[in-house]
Order: structure tokens, then sequence, then C-alpha cells
């Protein structure tokens, strides 16, 4: 997902809406995947989904004030 400044509230939140659910699903295949090498991309993957969740709330929260 790319940043766009010219996001609308609902907008921002529906692709907030979607990473928490990446999120999620991306912690229920880490518990279930073994090897370290699964374990690593999966890292890998949370770290760039929470990543990008933080960079859209933080966008969202600035259209607030």
């Amino acid at each position: 997902m790319t940043m766009d400044a010219t996001l609308s509230a609902a907008e921002l939140d529906d692709r907030i809406a979607v990473l928490r659910d990446n999120i999620r699903q991306l912690i229920e295949q880490a518990t279930a995947a073994s090897g370290e090498q699964n374990e690593s991309r999966t890292a890998d993957r949370l770290a760039q989904q929470n990543e990008e969740l933080d960079k859209l709330t933080a966008q969202r929260d600035a259209l607030g004030k």
C-alpha cells in the first residue's frame, strides 16, 4: 500500500481495517508455521504491515485536527 495525502477519513479507515486484518492473519499463520525461514519472513511482513498501519493511523489522526 502506498501513502496518498488525498485519502478521505473513510478510505483511511478502510485501509486501516484491512491492515489490522492482515496483521491478525499473519499472527495466526506464525503460530501455525514452524521453521526459522518462515518465522523470519512472517516477522518481516508483520513489521511492514505495522509500519503502514502506524502511518495511516497518524494520517487519519491528522485529519481530525
